[in-house]
């Protein structure tokens, strides 16, 4: 049996000077933005991929960005212990937030708190306000990075990764320690809930895909080698049905949600893939495109085709042919 979907890339996006380390949504669904090692940030139109539009520069590299869609702001985070807020539709930053801490791995936004949440590479945590941008609270459970955090709505809940190789639970709302989750033998680069809150999934530097069972305790549930090398993100489709994980290994890999099963492998010498390190995913509203971006100063746009659907849930144990 052949693999379950098939892929096209669509569409190589260049522009960038440097190293393109994450993406972001806005606010229509065929609208993306893209930063990196040359501190651009870059509004991209899936309806017209290849006329990026450069809507501001700072001066160091940039990790992380957010967008807030209540106010229609972008967020940037770069390594220079500062937050900018960018106004897209302006051109211009209108304002700038001094956070200590070194610099930033990832910004999560829980919009039903009206809370901004940033880790930074000290271990350290910063709550802001999502409207007036006050620092609300800090905290430090550990003097190791912060790589990634996601939010459950459903749960007031916090996933925080850490470069200590620890999960941390925490109140979304007073940022207590309900639980850590030592499972992972490195890095945790990255960590997000499934759309129904069921399983939180994380990825790390060793490698390892792991399955928490959310409403069981965070039980492990599944652990699976699932790159060669650091699983830099973890993406869900928007209908929840599968998701995507990216890697140092320059690959990028499509998942069953539910049986949690290697569908398909995206790399270099089968599909045109990326050629160094793959570092950000984005599956926009329109489940058939997915968005990648690499070490390798490009983004590339792929035409995912799930018409070919499988029975019985029966997919391939091994990735060989994929």
């Amino acid at each position: 049996m052949g693999s379950p979907i098939t892929v096209q890339k669509v569409a190589t996006l260049t522009g960038h000077q440097d190293c393109v380390y994450t993406l972001e949504p806005g606010e229509q669904p065929n609208i993306f933005y893209s930063t990196g090692g040359d501190g651009m940030v870059v509004a991209w139109n899936l309806d017209n991929p290849e006329q990026g539009e450069l809507i501001a520069r700072v001066s160091t590299s940039v990790y992380a960005l957010r967008w807030l869609p209540e106010t229609k702001l972008l967020l940037v985070g770069h390594n220079q212990n500062g937050l900018q807020v960018l106004d897209v539709a302006g051109k211009k930053i209108i304002k700038s937030i001094a956070i200590s801490g070194g610099a930033f791995f990832d910004i999560a936004h829980a919009p039903h708190l009206q809370k901004i949440y940033v880790g930074t590479t000290n271990g350290t945590l910063t709550v802001l306000d999502s409207q007036d941008f006050q620092v609300q609270q800090t905290i430090q459970y550990s003097t190791k990075s912060v790589r990634s955090i996601a939010v459950n709505t459903d749960r007031d809940e916090l996933a925080v990764g850490y470069s200590d190789n620890i999960i941390r639970i925490l109140d979304a709302k007073t940022l207590a320690l309900k639980q850590e989750l030592e499972g992972h033998t490195n890095s945790v680069f990255t960590v997000v809930y499934s759309p129904d809150g069921q399983y939180l999934l994380s990825g790390s530097r060793d490698a390892h895909l792991k399955v928490w069972q959310v409403n069981q305790a965070y039980q492990e549930y599944a652990s699976i080698i699932a790159h060669l090398f650091t699983i830099n993100n973890i993406v869900f489709s928007p209908d929840g049905q599968y998701f995507a994980t990216c890697s140092m290994d320059k690959s990028v890999k499509i998942w069953d949600a539910r049986t949690f099963r290697l569908l398909k492998v995206i790399d270099k010498a089968r599909h045109a893939g990326h050629g160094t390190s793959v570092n950000k995913l984005f599956w926009p509203a329109r489940v058939n495109s997915l968005v990648s971006c690499s070490d390798d100063r490009t983004i590339s746009v792929w035409d995912i085709n799930f018409s070919l659907r499988y029975e019985n849930n029966t997919i391939r144990d091994s990735a060989k042919d994929l």
